[in-house]
């Protein structure tokens, strides 16, 4: 699954997702089972309550998006996230960073060099780490 519209100014699921999808999706990760419309609706904590129709257009917009997965069973439907929090977060990081590469090449490594040193330094080290293991195969 690609996310089309990465939010630079947003956090946490808001990067990749509108606000009521990053809450469902974040119940339904955190529940890790399949869960139907109702159970997402009353799991949620919004500012105020949402309708059933609400919450189901937004859950069938995240199937049509590839995000969710639509199981039926018997006369109801239940919703599964297609792949887990991390595993999704793994595939948007790297897309990100390889379109990062493609448009802006040095410049985007030069300035992800420098706020490592901001936000962690031992990612350093574990950069150093990766250019040792890639130059001990190549």
């Amino acid at each position: 699954m690609k996310i089309q519209n990465f939010k630079v100014g947003a956090t946490g699921m808001d990067r990749f997702f509108g606000p009521l999808e990053a809450q469902v999706m974040n119940v339904l990760w955190d529940m890790d089972h399949p869960m139907t419309i109702k159970e997402v609706q009353t799991s949620l904590k919004p500012a105020k309550p949402l309708s059933f129709n609400t919450v189901m257009t937004v859950m069938n917009r995240l199937v049509d998006k590839g995000a969710l997965l639509k199981q039926s069973e018997g006369r109801s439907f239940h919703y599964i996230p297609s792949e887990s929090r991390a595993d999704f977060l793994n595939h948007q990081s790297r897309e990100l960073t390889h379109e990062l590469m493609e448009e802006f090449g040095s410049l985007a490594v030069n300035h992800m060099v420098d706020v490592l040193e901001e936000v962690d330094p031992q990612l350093i080290q574990a950069l150093e780490e990766k250019i040792r293991q890639w130059k001990n195969n190549a």
